[in-house]
C-alpha cells in the first residue's frame, strides 16, 4: 500500500510540501514541475527561492501565523517565481504540525490560478501594495511601509482598479482570491 501512497503524493493535482522553518524537507512532482525543478533541486532549499526578492521572502513570513496558531489552515493567493523566473500566480494553503511554533513543521499545497500570459500583469509595486491591501492596511500605512508617498500608494491602487475593472479595493481582493469574475462587480 505504501507504493500507492507514494504515487497519489507524487501526482496529485496539486504541489504538495513539508517545510521546516520554511525549509523544503520534501516535495511532490507536480510541485517541482509546477515551478520548473527537479524535486532534488528543491530539497533542503530555503523557500526564499520562490519569491522575486528578499522583501517579499520576509513581507509574507507572518501572514497566517495566528490561525496557525489556532490550529486552523491559513490560505491565500501568492505571486511565485519559477525557475525561469517566470512569475505564477498560486493558491497557497498553510496547517501547522506544530502550533506552538507553526512554521517549525508545516505542509503547504500550492495550485496555478493564472501563469504570466492569462490575466491582468501586476508591476513589481502593484504586488507590494495588493500585498499590504490585503493585510488591511491603509494607503497611509503602505505609504510609510514601502516609503513612499500616501499619493503614489492612491495613484497605485486607482491603476489597479481600472486593470480588474473593479469598483473598490474590497472587489479587487476578492477577484484576485477568485471570488468574482465579473467585471464592476
Amino acid at each position: 500500500m505504501l507504493e500507492l501512497d507514494q504515487i497519489a503524493y507524487d501526482h496529485a493535482p496539486m504541489g504538495l510540501v513539508l517545510t521546516e522553518h520554511r525549509v523544503i524537507r520534501t516535495c511532490n512532482d507536480t510541485f517541482a514541475q509546477m515551478f520548473g525543478y527537479e524535486k532534488e533541486d528543491l530539497i533542503g532549499q530555503s523557500f526564499r527561492l520562490l519569491y522575486g526578492t528578499d522583501h517579499e521572502f520576509h513581507q509574507v513570513r507572518d501572514i497566517g501565523l495566528e490561525p496557525l496558531r489556532q490550529s486552523l489552515p491559513y490560505s491565500d493567493e501568492r505571486l511565485m517565481r519559477c525557475a525561469d523566473g517566470n512569475r505564477i500566480w498560486c493558491r497557497f494553503r498553510a496547517r501547522t504540525l506544530t502550533p506552538e511554533d507553526p512554521l517549525a513543521r508545516t505542509v503547504l499545497s500550492f495550485a496555478l490560478i493564472e501563469t504570466k500570459d492569462s490575466g491582468p500583469q501586476l508591476t513589481k509595486r502593484e504586488r507590494e501594495v495588493v500585498l499590504l491591501l490585503s493585510q488591511g492596511k491603509t494607503s497611509k500605512e503602505i505609504a510609510r511601509d514601502l516609503g513612499l508617498s500616501p499619493r503614489t500608494v492612491e495613484d497605485v491602487r486607482a491603476r489597479l482598479l481600472k486593470k480588474f475593472e473593479v469598483k473598490n479595493v474590497a472587489v479587487l481582493l476578492a477577484r484576485l482570491a477568485g471570488l468574482s469574475s465579473s467585471p464592476m462587480s
